[in-house]
């Protein structure tokens, strides 16, 4: 048997991971001298009141090791190789973390999945694995799968400002100094796992036009796509994107994800963002 984990940046909610016996490992939200786990401790609400009154940007740390020692512990037990899917390690020390984990289990067979993404792409992948394991794939099978999944992903955000992501050392100075003389809404993209401008426009309501067009050239014709829509603040944007892109598109009920705490620290509360699976691998 395989065992799929995941972590709070997929942005699915504890309650789903639980539903789904998906084991599930939370990002460190750090306000000052205070830490925060982002999966009982803070909540996305929680934490966009304290952003706005804190003085200061918040920061993260990748979770502990020692989060994913009783998961492979309880593994090995039950005799199951564990599949650890994580974000993007341009992005976050999880990947990191996972694995400094395994080696206190040196007989266990525990692989470690780098999506090289975040968020939407990220809860796909997790959802498409747990599919997998359920039915019975090996995990040799399910980590080329996943592979296959990864080369295909496409990711696209906007957000009000470059503030929060350079500050976070998310991305360069050139680019968020672009952004902001220009006053621009720069549309971004990961590319090896890091973010980076894609193109920019005048406006917003232009920038999310651009992004219907941008998604529609590439979306699959003969795979499924996956696609879903991923907000902070922008709750009544984010459900007029989904129902536009499902009208557009013809996808019955496009998945609508809240950005956890971890993404928001660096994306800032106003990020939009759309993520799906091209037909053919990425160039």
């Amino acid at each position: 048997m395989v065992k799929i984990v995941t972590d709070t940046t997929s942005g699915l909610t504890l309650e789903q991971a639980a539903q789904l016996g998906i084991p599930f490992i939370p990002q460190i939200i750090v306000f000052g001298n205070e830490n925060y786990r982002d999966d009982t401790e803070i909540d996305t609400k929680t934490f966009l009141a304290k952003l706005r009154a804190s003085s200061s940007l918040p920061k993260t740390a990748a979770p502990p090791p020692a989060l994913y020692n009783p998961i492979y512990q309880e593994a090995v037990e039950k005799g199951e190789t564990v599949i650890v899917i994580c974000p993007s390690a341009e992005l976050s020390g999880t990947v990191r973390s996972a694995t400094i984990a395994a080696q206190d289990f040196p007989g266990a067979d525990i692989r470690i999945f780098d999506t090289r993404t975040i968020a939407g792409g990220l809860a796909s992948m997790v959802l498409q694995a747990n599919e997998w394991a359920k039915e019975g794939l090996d995990a040799d099978t399910i980590m080329e799968k996943l592979g296959q999944m990864s080369r295909r992903h496409h990711i696209y955000f906007l957000v009000d400002t470059l503030e929060y992501l350079y500050k976070g050392g998310r991305i360069g100075g050139a680019a968020a100094l672009f952004g902001s003389i220009l006053q621009v809404k720069p549309i971004l993209t990961l590319r090896n796992g890091r973010a980076e401008p894609f193109e920019s426009q005048r406006t917003k309501k232009r920038a999310l036009a651009r992004l219907m067009e941008i998604v529609s050239e590439k979306y699959p014709k003969s795979k499924p796509g996956y696609l879903s829509v991923m907000r902070g603040e922008a709750e009544e944007e984010a459900k007029a994107l989904a129902e536009q892109f499902g009208a557009q598109l013809s996808i019955p009920n496009v998945p609508l994800y809240l950005m956890p705490p971890a993404i928001l620290v660096h994306a800032g509360p106003g990020v939009l963002a759309v993520s799906f699976f091209a037909e053919e691998d990425n160039a």
